[in-house]
């Protein structure tokens, strides 16, 4: 049984396809970063995201006369990609909001118990 792909060319086309995903997060370009903060991706792990993408084109290029690399790459891509795409379609609503935006919610409730508070006991 052969499991090495044939044609191996979507498999090159999809390593190619990482491999300049991944140059262009490295910085990233701006419409890699606009898409990163919507989809609410910490900046403090954008760096990853090229050594992942380097990988994916390592594993699937390896994988050609490494059938084991190559579908252990795969199943990595899929998840991947499953991620991301339930990152793009999932509304603002599901998605928790940045933590600084908790602590600005906070205040404000402390605030307006504070005044209710001092409404109550000035009269």
């Amino acid at each position: 049984m052969r499991l090495i792909p044939d044609p191996a060319w979507p498999v090159v086309v999809l390593a190619a396809i990482q491999l300049v995903d991944g140059v262009l997060c490295i910085g990233p370009v701006e419409f890699v970063g606009k898409c990163f903060r919507d989809v609410n991706f910490p900046e403090r792990w954008w760096w990853t995201v090229p050594i992942v993408k380097f990988a994916a084109t390592a594993g699937l290029v390896a994988g050609l006369w490494l059938p084991g690399l190559g579908l252990v790459t795969s199943l990595a891509l899929i998840a991947y990609f499953v991620v991301a795409i339930t990152m793009h379609i999932s509304g603002p609503g599901l998605r928790p909001e940045p933590l600084h935006q908790y602590h600005r919610h906070a205040r404000d409730l402390r605030g307006r118990h504070r005044d209710l508070f001092r409404r109550m006991t000035s009269e």
